[in-house]
């Protein structure tokens, strides 16, 4: 993945980034409250050598003090050193005061710390102070030569502890500041991971990664869209009216020299809006001055009749069986539109669009009209897409975002291939238009101001031979 690709799913997936970080900082919040406040105090102890009359013995006694100061700190921790301590503050030994208790050396010093950490600011100042003292006593007896006599090495405190004036934790600035941190950490690679297992389709990108099959459309989702199907009819200066006019410019010049004329209309799984896309896009192409039939070739569940308000008693079963002619059940819609409805159901839908009757309807539609649209049932669910296909000039595929996974356009983009249909192209439905898998509608920034003015048109001086117009848009 490129940088583009993570910015992607920070912008797709950014509620649960903030989502992940927001219980994180909660998280950390309340471990800070939660958290008893303790104070450290320290006192200092430095190590030297007597009997050193010359520098070489003095540089030598330091030397060997510099050696033993990691030892020194590991007896200041043991319990020589602790046990008195606890008998000496009326400790219960049952407390383990080496867990908090803690001994460090400077690099290159004779000089050892020993910390406390206590709830209680003079308790860890009390206890600092007494371990100093023991420890001064206990290197006297480890480090005599001879029993009776001085030991050379003497420990000395040079820094008494005193009482920390601020707790040491929690340290509430520092928690927060790991908590975001650690939020935005988690919360990205659940966003990834999220995205990594999202197989379903929701915006052109997706599209890609399944197919090579060029998309031709765009239609962006509208959430009125059951209520007015219509909408190249009701809204037609809206930004997606105009999009249906774009749909039908690129048709156009798919395949421009053989031109294909029966086009079938079918998605992968019901619901992603291919009757209101054959509905919308037949009248798009009416009003361009083309004579189009929608044929209503969903016969399981028709919707187009509906969407359209037109009578369906009749239609291509009754033609398909013999009793009625094509005359008969074509009906007009709007301008330079005829409407082909479904008809009865029959019990063998497959059978009849695949028959030489339904044959014989599309060559006499293809004779009479510039563009036969069918309007076919899924493809997933039945086979009488991938049947009816097989008859027309091609077929385009609509993809509802939101609606369908990946393998779902896969299934039926090889089911189309197995039965040999031809795919003209894809159109991508219910295109959100904001966010990440937003589609770019150019018609929201060139809207239609149908009440202004034209605009005023600039010559030059007739005798300057020659004139210019211009306007300004």
């Amino acid at each position: 993945m490129d940088l583009q690709d993570y910015l992607r799913v920070v912008r797709k997936r950014w509620r649960i980034i903030v989502g992940v970080t927001c219980l994180t900082l909660l998280a950390a919040a309340a471990l800070t409250i939660l958290t008893p406040r303790t104070y450290q105090s320290t006192a200092q102890l430095f190590i030297s050598t007597a009997g050193s009359d010359t520098t070489a013995e003095l540089a030598q006694g330091s030397t060997f003090t510099q050696k033993q100061m990691k030892t020194y700190a590991d007896v200041i921790t043991s319990p020589k050193v602790l046990d008195p301590v606890h008998d000496a503050l009326g400790i219960d030994r049952a407390t383990t005061l080496a867990r908090s208790v803690t001994a460090t050396t400077p690099p290159d010093t004779v000089l050892l710390n020993v910390s406390v950490i206590d709830r209680d600011k003079a308790m860890a100042a009390r206890v600092a102070n007494a371990i100093a003292e023991e420890f001064t006593s206990t290197v006297q007896e480890l480090q005599s030569v001879k029993a009776g006599q001085e030991s050379p090495v003497k420990a000395t405190v040079v820094r008494p502890a005193t009482e920390g004036s601020a707790p040491v934790a929690p340290r509430p600035a520092r928690n927060l500041a790991m908590g975001l941190l650690l939020g935005l950490l988690l919360g990205l690679g659940l966003a990834l991971l999220r995205d990594l297992l999202d197989t379903s389709i929701k915006g052109e990108r997706d599209v890609k990664e399944v197919t090579d099959e060029t998309i031709i459309g765009g239609i962006h989702f509208d959430p009125d869209a059951k209520t007015h199907p219509l909408i190249v009819q009701g809204d037609p200066q809206s930004t997606r009216a105009e999009a249906f006019r774009t749909l039908r410019t690129n048709l156009q010049f798919v395949d421009a020299a053989n031109h294909p004329k029966v086009l079938v209309f079918t998605s992968s799984l019901p619901g992603e809006g291919k009757s209101t896309s054959t509905a919308n896009l037949a009248l798009t192409m009416g009003a361009s001055g083309a004579r189009v039939c929608v044929v209503e070739g969903d016969l399981r569940r028709p919707r187009l009749l509906q969407y359209m308000g037109l009578e369906g008693g009749v239609g291509l079963t009754t033609v398909l069986i013999g009793d009625a002619e094509l005359d008969d059940v074509l009906q007009p819609f709007g301008q330079n539109v005829h409407v082909l409805g479904a008809g009865p159901i029959p019990p063998n839908p497959s059978e009849l669009l695949g028959s030489d009757p339904m044959r014989a309807v599309l060559d006499e539609l293809r004779q009479r009209f510039d563009y036969v649209i069918i309007d076919a049932p899924p493809v997933l669910p039945v086979t009488d897409a991938a049947v009816v296909s097989r008859l027309a000039d091609g077929a385009v595929m609509v993809v509802g975002a939101g609606v369908i996974k990946k393998e779902d356009l896969s299934r039926a983009l090889d089911t189309l291939e197995t039965v040999g249909a031809r795919v003209l192209g894809l159109v991508m439905n219910r295109v959100p238009t904001k966010g990440a898998d937003g589609y770019s509608y150019y018609g929201e920034r060139y809207a239609y101001r149908s009440s202004e003015p034209a605009m005023p048109v600039e010559r030059t001086p007739s005798g300057s031979g020659a004139h210019r117009e211009s306007t300004t848009v």
